[in-house]
């Protein structure tokens, strides 16, 4: 079979995105493109972005090819599908031009896992993938029927049928980047401890979380907690160096303390950025961190209330005031540490700014408390509305506007409604 991977170049006018917005290595495809060229099969891999390439650019390419299946994410990078953009405006744009060239047209991403039939409505695709990606299409891409398929919805299937799928991981071969992407990927993910010299890269040592927080929109895909095998997150690291890397940033939900990987970090010419928990680092394996390489800890402390955290489903066994020791702690070690929060209701802006101004003080950064969304798939959804339907991102976004003023630090303008910025992709 003849299978093209596409991300699209990405574009967020108008959205409530408070994701980053530069370009990052889409780990999905990647993955993907592995098992696909492992079973045999011709490929073609296309990034808007690194390649440079507009949307209809990518289709002529794509036609070029004459893929028996085309397979096209919703959300930039597996990094980002627990705060992708609400709105399909750009995968609808590219799925209406691949329309004519590709006979099996595939949707992956965060939005077809929790609400497949929303996108089958709004995407002219004929099959969604709930769930991890890379396996379910290794099985199509060798004939597997749709219909028998784990984690497929088509519209003659309905999204009952289906469950989300969680991949083996484990075992994932390292992945291998054309050297033209890595010349382009100039970017350093949440580093701000120095100008970035030579290329970024994205890595994936642990896929999913052991806790449960309301807030977090991971029910639906990449929830189960594993770690993949060191030699092979190790094979990767070591490929990307020979290309030229000299920064990682590691896409884990929740990077936990790893002593066999952080002494092997050690031995590596490297820095690398992480987002975490602060409560889970002993000091000497904070200290190890340090020394490993890591130059930015994005810690999630959400609340600066045990209340708060409580509310939030943290589990978190620190106090307030431990919290800020460790991050101090932490900063003795690793030249940029955040502790990053969110609006919580009943927190006390007094304590909070004086909570803030100590971290300050200390070279911690603690940002203004951001806004919750509530995604459609986060237990926060569940609560307040329901299993997520067709309408689940429209009632998010709706809400959302509703209830805020101000949003997170790089909304500079109030968002568009999100049916006024689908509509867009619809009439492109």
């Amino acid at each position: 079979m003849r299978v093209a991977l596409l991300n699209p170049p990405w574009s967020f006018a108008g959205s409530i995105y408070f994701g980053c917005r530069e370009a990052h290595l889409p780990l999905e495809l990647g993955y993907c493109r592995s098992l696909v060229e492992a079973g045999g099969h011709d490929f073609l891999m296309l990034d808007g972005a690194l390649d440079s390439l507009s949307i209809p650019d990518l289709a002529r390419r794509v036609a070029d090819f004459a893929p028996d299946m085309a397979v096209l994410t919703t959300a930039p990078t597996y990094l980002f599908w627990r705060c992708a953009q609400p709105e399909l405006t750009i995968p609808t744009t590219l799925a209406r031009a691949l329309r004519a060239h590709v006979e099996c047209l595939v949707a992956i991403g965060p939005h077809g896992s929790a609400t497949p039939s929303a996108v089958l409505a709004k995407l002219p695709v004929d099959l969604v993938v709930m769930g991890e990606a890379e396996e379910v299409v290794q099985a199509l891409a060798g004939g597997a029927d749709p219909a028998a398929t784990p984690g497929v919805v088509a519209r003659d299937r309905p999204a009952a049928a289906a469950l989300p799928q969680a991949g083996g991981f484990v075992d994932l071969p390292a992945l291998v980047w054309p050297e033209a992407w890595i010349r382009e990927h100039h970017h350093h993910h949440h580093r701000f401890d120095g100008a970035a010299e030579g290329p970024g890269a994205e890595v994936e040592a642990s896929r999913g979380c052991p806790y449960s927080c309301s807030f977090c929109a991971k029910l639906h895909f990449r929830d189960r907690y594993r770690r993949r095998r060191l030699d092979l997150v190790l094979e990767e690291i070591d490929r990307l160096l020979g290309q030229g890397v000299t920064y990682l940033y590691f896409v884990d939900e929740i990077f936990l303390p790893r002593r066999d990987l952080l002494e092997a970090l050690v031995e590596r010419p490297v820095r690398f950025g992480v987002q975490t928990r602060i409560d889970l680092w002993k000091p000497d394996l904070l200290e190890l961190l340090g020394a490993a390489g890591c130059v930015s800890i994005e810690a999630g402390v959400e609340s600066v209330t045990e209340q708060g955290r409580a509310t939030l489903d943290k589990n978190c066994r620190m106090s307030t005031e431990d919290l800020a020791d460790r991050l101090i702690f932490a900063k003795r070690h690793v030249p940029f540490v955040q502790a990053n929060l969110l609006e919580v209701a009943n927190d006390d802006q007094r304590l909070l700014d004086a909570w803030r101004d100590r971290l300050r003080g200390q070279g911690v950064w603690a940002n203004d408390p951001v806004p919750l969304f509530p995604y459609p798939g986060s237990p926060d959804y569940h609560t307040r509305f329901g299993p997520p339907d067709e309408q689940a991102w429209e009632r998010a976004h709706r809400s959302y506007l509703q209830a805020f003023d101000a949003f997170s630090d790089i909304q500079e303008e109030r968002p568009l409604p999100l049916e006024e910025l689908e509509r867009a992709g619809r009439c492109t």
